[in-house]
């Protein structure tokens, strides 16, 4: 494998201008670093390296799959980011993770990764490893994972897969991407680990969802499935006002500490 070579403010595809972590993160208590997980090194925002016994995970959502409908980007860094202002801002020990392949280049890359398979095992795989790698450093004994978009389906199969995530929040999230796809009439995605899957470990495990009642890219339909199919015992979900990318940070505040409802 070739060196991984970070992406900075110079790092362009056609014209998008990237999200440029080092800048986003500059005078705050969160400071860049390139996780060495395997196939594919992961760029995170790291706190101080001390013992934090519940870290909270920021995932990065899909960011630039596509170039067009039918041209898959070069280069799947986002263009604009909701996690990571979220994260800089949080006054709780926080983590803010890329997905495989944004920020981050090696010679693994392709685009099958951040399109048609960004939730397949090996997908899902580097980012469990991102998570063994933070309970390491920082001792940590609880997980609770925030995801946007396709970042959701990622927390919640992380959950479903772990014993040490206690707590899943989601925003504009995509929670069921099979029911998705065939939602909006996309081409199935390939080898995708669904959380339904884990729907048995997942109902014991806190969640709370905000939806955009206006988001046209993860309609409101795609919650509502969701929450019917697992039969949650602890499951929110809080209608906002918003798109797809902009609109949480308001209600986002008001609820990201509050404890999640019971049944």
């Amino acid at each position: 494998m070739k060196r991984a070579m970070l992406i900075g403010m110079l790092a362009l595809a056609g014209c998008v201008t990237r999200v440029d972590l080092h800048q986003a993160s500059a005078g705050s208590a969160l400071a860049m670093h390139t996780l060495e997980t395997r196939p594919y090194p992961l760029a995170a925002l790291l706190p101080p390296t001390r013992s934090y016994s519940r870290l909270r995970v920021y995932i990065e959502g899909d960011g630039h799959a596509w170039a067009t409908r039918s041209q898959p980007s070069t280069d799947p860094t986002p263009a604009v980011s909701l996690m990571v202002p979220l994260a800089l801002a949080d006054p709780t020990p926080s983590v803010y993770l890329g997905r495989p392949c944004q920020y981050v280049q090696v010679v693994a890359c392709q685009a099958p990764v951040w399109t048609a398979g960004r939730f397949a095992a090996p997908q899902i795989q580097v980012m469990d490893q991102a998570l063994d790698v933070l309970k390491q450093r920082y001792g940590v004994r609880q997980f609770e994972l925030v995801g946007h978009s396709g970042g959701a389906a990622v927390a919640l199969v992380l959950a479903g897969q772990r014993d040490d995530v206690v707590q899943v929040q989601t925003v504009a999230g995509n929670l069921d991407p099979d029911y998705w796809a065939a939602l909006q009439h996309l081409t199935p995605l390939q080898g995708t680990l669904s959380p339904l899957a884990y729907r048995e470990r997942l109902r014991s495990i806190a969640q709370r969802h905000f939806v955009g009642a206006q988001d046209p890219v993860v309609p409101p339909a795609v919650a509502q499935h969701y929450v019917q199919a697992l039969q949650g015992r602890c499951v929110e979900v809080i209608s906002v006002a918003a798109g797809h990318a902009q609109g949480y940070d308001a209600t986002w505040r008001a609820y990201a500490d509050r404890p999640i409802r019971c049944q």
